[in-house]
């Protein structure tokens, strides 16, 4: 079954996929589910664009087998039982696949073949999204604008898990975003984060993002210190715009191994800590935005994290949302959100404190939004 999904065409991944379970498995029907931008419903990949009826990510089987990340079972009568399996890559949350065989084949074995099945579709599909349209087209329910298409391929993925961290992250409106962005990159001894907030709106916004994440990661693909990615993206900016757009920054770097980092705080982006249920800003010194001025100097400051501390990171679009009355939402309001997403996984964090923002704001988010969680529990 993995090598019909390694030789299939790029387009035909799931055809391949059904075809096999098919054969091996007597399956009755095979369908996949993809989240779609918002994190808001699972659509089935049959005719794009916008496919066919989508399911909601907090309701039903396939929900439940989305949010706990667990395969699920049930029962759909005429001696048939259906599997729910998670799709992810590497913490990275795709989907859900689902199976339909009779029951006498729903076995523990089966099951966890079948899981087996779901990790290598996944993986295929991030494959097979390079020399094909079909998958990031049936992850939309509505057109992307332009300046969205352009953050949303800017991303590493929407969450991330290895043995020392759990990391999610979410952009809202997720299909018309245009200046806030996220990154992320891991290698044996660290973990880099990277959170930027352009200015402007809407294309203007997105090219100047697309700037900015390109020079910090060319930057620190060079091999070079955190200020240094820092001040080269500064000078990035500069040279481009010469102080008349700048970018407002947080940089993170944590050492697996001690849970020492780093921070550049050259901007909006707020952090806050959860410690033993304890929730507490964290406050460093406010530096320059990127492309402010020319050649300017960035320094670290340090945090040091213990297992179980949870970071949440949030844009000025969250923390400082307007409701129709002009009331703003606030710190108090914000700490309540976290507090009551505080048993979820990371991935789930985000978009939990985003929707709680819409509902309070009583109206759909329009400015730009970022959510950002990262889980620790270190070597």
């Amino acid at each position: 079954m993995e090598r019909s999904l390694r030789e299939a065409a790029p387009h035909a991944v799931v055809e391949a996929a059904r075809a096999s379970l098919m054969e091996h498995y007597a399956a009755a029907s095979v369908e996949l589910l993809m989240a779609d931008y918002g994190l808001s419903v699972l659509q089935p990949v049959l005719a794009v664009p916008y496919t066919a009826v989508p399911v909601g990510v907090h309701t039903g089987t396939a929900g439940r087998a989305f949010g706990s990340q667990e395969t699920v079972s049930e029962s759909v009568g005429s001696g048939l039982t259906c599997v729910y399996l998670p799709v992810s890559v590497r913490g990275d949350r795709l989907g859900v696949l689902t199976v339909t065989f009779p029951d006498e084949r729903c076995t523990p074995q089966v099951v966890e073949e079948l899981g087996e099945v779901a990790t290598v579709l996944g993986r295929e599909l991030v494959v097979a999204e390079r020399d094909t349209d079909v998958y990031l087209q049936a992850r939309r329910t509505e057109r992307l604008t332009l300046a969205a298409e352009m953050q949303w391929q800017l991303l590493p993925g929407r969450s991330c898990s290895r043995p020392e961290f759990d990391l999610g992250a979410q952009l809202e409106p997720a299909y018309a975003i245009y200046g806030d962005n996220f990154d992320w990159c891991t290698d044996a001894r660290s973990l880099t984060l990277a959170l930027t907030n352009g200015m402007g709106e809407g294309i203007d916004a997105a090219l100047l993002t697309n700037l900015t994440v390109n020079a910090l990661r060319n930057a620190r693909r060079a091999g070079i210190s955190l200020p240094n990615q820092a001040a080269l993206a500064d000078q990035a900016i500069y040279s481009q715009h010469k102080g008349r757009l700048h970018v407002e920054t947080v940089l993170l770097n944590v050492d697996l191994d001690t849970g020492r980092g780093q921070v550049i705080d050259a901007g909006s982006p707020r952090l806050l800590r959860v410690r033993d249920k304890h929730i507490e800003s964290i406050d460093f010194v406010q530096q320059l935005p990127l492309g402010m001025f020319d050649q300017t100097e960035y320094f670290t400051e340090e945090i040091t994290l213990l297992p179980g501390d949870r970071l949440i990171f949030v844009s000025d679009g969250v923390h400082a949302v307007l409701a129709p009355d002009g009331e703003i939402y606030g710190r108090q309001a914000l700490h309540r959100a976290i507090s009551a997403t505080r048993m979820l996984p990371a991935a789930e964090v985000p978009p939990a404190i985003l929707r709680e923002i819409s509902e309070w704001s009583r109206t759909a988010i329009e400015d730009d939004a970022l959510v950002m969680c990262l889980d620790w529990r270190g070597r």
